[in-house]
């Protein structure tokens, strides 16, 4: 009969794979868009649907599928998305039409609640000296399965047939599938709090405007370099997201049961972490981008390294690697020092890399040297944000509230992505008559970069005075959790 304590690191490592085998299929599609483009006779723009569709159909799922999960099972909504990733990946795996292919895409993309589905589950099932290590584990899952997904993508686009990308997301998809269903268990629906206690009810108004207005906010950032930044599309897009979501913070603020908690989100350690979420998405993605294009640019532009998909993609390797190997120290630091000190430490160390980035361009290992201080501090962000969010969250709104924090931070992602596509593609130079980013465009980036890094830091620092000013005196007799503690169930959010 297995301890308690075998018993629960098997359910970290369940749950972190399933987390990377949802992060793993979103970066795994990047380097063989073109290839894809090529082979079903689609322009570039149309196969960067691929992409899009991703990115939309996550933004949309996560809140909402986060919210379900508070009502009716942690463990059944994240069994939930994985059949979506088995099935999107299978579409994928069959098929040579573009628009079918879209289609699958779309279905993995809901996949994107997996991370925090398993965090607030990991958060309801471990005991309280194991909760922070194992939702740091989780955590640090988007991190290694970005960074892993490029290298492997190069591997297989130049070796093999790109079906195979797709039919790695559909068994890994399976086997988590499995493994959940027969390791992890199922706490007690949060929202339900015995047996006699009615579920709260679907707040459908609440999802129809907030997947309207969130994928207002995404495609436009996505499709916005082929629509024309200043296009009536673009912006009629934007304006009418705003609007949109203007709207869903009066509707839910007069339902009793809402899909977004506003006055929780107003909540100003959770308002500061879900905006410092945002600003090491921006770091991160921007930062990995960077590296990725950098190293592939011809070396007559006097920084490029002329390297191939596959070395672009492994100079990131050495970050993902840092960034699990980092996860039990994070953790550490987090009961020592408290989750939002720790995050201060974490924007100052992405800072840091970034601003390596800008100074050293001698050498391909500067440039990994770089990127792995920016993965290092990454990492640790990532295990600080979700144990921010559970700390300040009330225990029946835990999935609710780390998936308002990943949308954030996809949030910010999709924007660097946006951002940095079009500051490398206004400062170029030619090589050979083809305009290429320069120099200057890259560093550019990487000023940005840090500076939404510093940001970050400082959003930790202001949430970490705070809670030392309303923080009870602690008894030394009493465990430490960090320098935070999960709210009782009786104390809700003002």
């Amino acid at each position: 009969m297995r301890s308690a304590s075998s018993t629960d690191a098997l359910s970290v490592g369940v749950v972190g794979l399933g987390a990377l085998m949802a992060v793993l299929p979103q970066t795994l599609v990047l380097p063989v868009i073109p290839i894809i483009a090529r082979d079903v006779g689609a322009t570039t723009g149309q196969a960067q649907w691929l992409l899009t569709s991703t990115l939309l159909a996550g933004a949309v799922a996560v809140p909402v599928i986060s919210r379900f999960a508070d009502l009716w099972g942690r463990r059944l909504m994240l069994q939930f998305t994985l059949v979506f990733l088995a099935v999107g990946s299978a579409v994928d795996a069959l098929t040579d039409n573009l628009a079918l292919m879209i289609v699958g895409r779309a279905l993995a993309g809901v996949a994107a609640a997996t991370v925090p589905l398993g965090i607030s589950l990991l958060a309801a099932t471990l005991p309280r000296e194991r909760q922070a290590s194992g939702m740091v584990i989780v955590s640090a899952m988007l991190g290694v399965g970005n960074t892993l997904g490029l290298p492997l993508a190069g591997l297989i686009g130049d070796r093999a047939d790109y079906h195979v990308l797709y039919r790695i997301g559909f068994a890994g998809a399976v086997i988590s599938v499995v493994l959940v269903s027969l390791v992890v268990r199922e706490p007690r629906a949060a929202g339900q709090k015995d047996s006699k206690t009615p579920r709260s009810k679907v707040d459908l108004p609440g999802i129809v405007l907030l997947t309207a207005g969130l994928g207002g906010l995404i495609l436009p950032l996505a499709q916005g370099a082929e629509w024309g930044w200043g296009s009536t599309r673009t912006l009629g897009t934007f304006a009418t997201a705003v609007v949109l979501l203007v709207l869903l913070v009066v509707v839910e603020l007069h339902t009793s049961s809402p899909l977004v908690n506003m006055r929780a989100l107003a909540h100003p350690p959770v308002a500061i972490t879900n905006v410092a979420s945002a600003f090491v998405g921006f770091a991160l993605f921007a930062s990995f981008v960077g590296a990725s294009t950098y190293v592939q640019a011809p070396t007559a532009t006097g920084y490029g390294f002329n390297a191939s998909v596959v070395t672009a993609g492994l100079t990131l390797l050495p970050s993902g690697l840092l960034m699990l190997l980092l996860a039990p120290v994070a953790a550490r630091l987090i009961k020592r020092w408290g989750a939002a000190w720790v995050l201060c430490l974490a924007g100052m160390i992405i800072a840091v890399g970034l601003i390596e980035r800008i100074a050293a361009t001698a050498a391909l290992w500067q440039v990994i040297a770089g990127t792995a201080i920016v993965g290092v501090g990454s990492g640790i962000a990532y295990a600080a944000l979700p144990s921010l969010i559970t700390a300040h969250s009330r225990p029946d709104e835990l999935a609710a509230a780390n998936g308002i924090n990943s949308v954030a931070r996809s949030l910010g992602s999709t924007l660097a992505s946006a951002a940095g596509g079009s500051i490398l593609a206004a400062l170029t130079m030619n090589i050979d008559g083809t305009p290429v980013p320069s120099l200057t465009g890259y560093r550019t980036l990487f000023v940005i970069c840090a500076a939404a890094a510093a940001l970050a830091a400082a959003g930790g620092a202001v949430v970490a005075r705070a809670d030392a000013r309303t923080r009870p005196q602690p008894d030394n007799s009493a465990p430490t959790a960090g320098a935070q503690r999960l709210p009782a169930a009786d104390t809700p959010m003002q």
